[in-house]
């Protein structure tokens, strides 16, 4: 992939399907709260993409919306720092995804491995439709339209965008080599001046030749800073290092996220489907409860027998939330029958109720202020839009559907 400026730039998506819990917070939110004070961040709350599974039910989904706003908001995604936007309220995602399918086989799609895993999943479904198939395109959509050079996801988002990248490089390669481009990309050479021409076309037969990835970013870098070439030449040489045609819309790469160790109140992965969460706005009383009636080692009977941390869901809990002082009190009074379980659940209890203090009354806050998380995500489509129309442009151009 050739290195552009939108290298540093993130777009990253989250179905509104209910209020988020610990698993969203420590498996996606704490790591864009990272990535938005070290790239361009688009975070988007994608609408379009719960119709795919609930089109027949589609009520909730504006709630779901605004509740996930509210979370994302509280968790400490910063408006000032990330676009936060609406998937559905960008109309170029839409006709992006209608370009983008006309040049699609419909055999990449099918191939997607999660296609058939979710049809057999959700049988209770019917979910032959272009929309479920088209998944990954929409997806692809939202990520080009951007121009994203990053796409934080789990291990089994890979496949989406390993195919995000098949749609694009298809894309350049038929659409970004004009008539004489060849021709034209040697004449915006001239265009740099003597220095830098020399050193482009020696950075691009060492990265031809050699296949030099440091010469290929050199070699862009180079371009990015020549201040006497137009964009469009700019583009074209961008694509030229490589032997293809003019870059237009740039393959992004897939930016694996950290595991989440959140287990589930059940020890199963925390998940709405499984009823085992803990919701980020949950009261401090039913933190507590939720968590004084998770199982314990099953072995512990009586409080007077002695128990295995390993065999027991709390552990797991303390594992995130607990310093080594704790755990080693847990693990030398459960296996000594020291402590009850009772006594092993306070600290949990203590840490979560701690970490969810000040996400609750942020939340809070923006619940009595409804008008300034609409206000936050107006302003934030409005930032989206602009980027996406300029992607559009090039894209309708490129495909002959330039009219003047």
């Amino acid at each position: 992939m050739s290195v552009t400026p939108f290298e540093r730039r993130v777009f990253s998506g989250m179905r509104p399907t209910g209020k988020l819990h610990l698993g969203h917070y420590h498996g996606v939110l704490k790591n864009w709260i990272k990535l938005q004070h070290e790239s361009e961040c688009f975070f988007c709350i994608v609408d379009c993409h719960a119709l795919t599974t609930h089109y027949e039910n589609p009520h909730d989904i504006q709630q779901y919306v605004w509740d996930m706003a509210i979370d994302w908001l509280a968790a400490g995604i910063n408006p000032g720092s990330a676009t936060i936007f609406i998937q559905s309220r960008v109309q170029e995602h839409a006709e992006l995804h209608l370009l983008l399918s006309m040049i699609t086989p419909l055999s990449w799609l099918e191939r997607v491995p999660t296609y058939k895993e979710q049809q057999e999943k959700l049988k209770d479904k019917d979910l032959t439709t272009y929309g479920f198939l088209g998944y990954p395109l929409l997806m692809a959509a939202d990520i080009l339209v951007y121009r994203a050079g990053s796409v934080p996801v789990g291990a089994d988002q890979v496949p989406h965008v390993e195919i995000c990248r098949e749609i694009a490089r298809r894309f350049n390669h038929l659409y970004g080599r004009d008539a004489g481009f060849e021709e034209q990309a040697e004449a915006a050479i001239k265009k740099m001046g003597k220095k830098a021409s020399k050193a482009y076309q020696q950075l691009k037969k060492q990265f031809q030749q050699q296949g030099d990835l440091e010469a290929l970013e050199r070699a862009s870098a180079l371009v990015e800073e020549q201040q006497n070439i137009s964009i469009s030449d700019r583009e074209r040489l961008l694509g030229y290092i490589e032997g293809g045609g003019k870059l237009i819309l740039p393959e992004p790469k897939a930016l694996l996220t950290p595991e989440s160790k959140m287990p589930g109140l059940d020890a199963q992965k925390m998940s709405k489907s499984y009823n085992n969460t803990i919701a980020l706005r949950e009261e401090p009383d039913v933190v507590a409860q939720k968590i004084r009636t998770m199982q314990t080692d099953p072995a512990r009977v009586r409080r007077t027998d002695p128990g295995d941390p390993d065999n027991c869901p709390v552990w797991q809990l303390h594992e995130i939330y607990s310093d080594d002082k704790t755990k080693e009190w847990v693990q030398e009074g459960c296996r000594s029958a020291g402590i009850g379980c009772i006594d092993c659940k306070r600290p949990v209890i203590d840490a979560v109720n701690a970490e969810l203090e000040p996400i609750r009354k942020r939340a809070k806050d923006y619940e009595d202020n409804p008008d300034v998380v609409r206000g936050i995500l107006s302003e934030g489509c409005e930032a989206a839009k602009d980027e996406a129309r300029q992607t559009l442009e090039t894209v309708r151009a490129a495909m002959g559907l330039h009219y003047r």
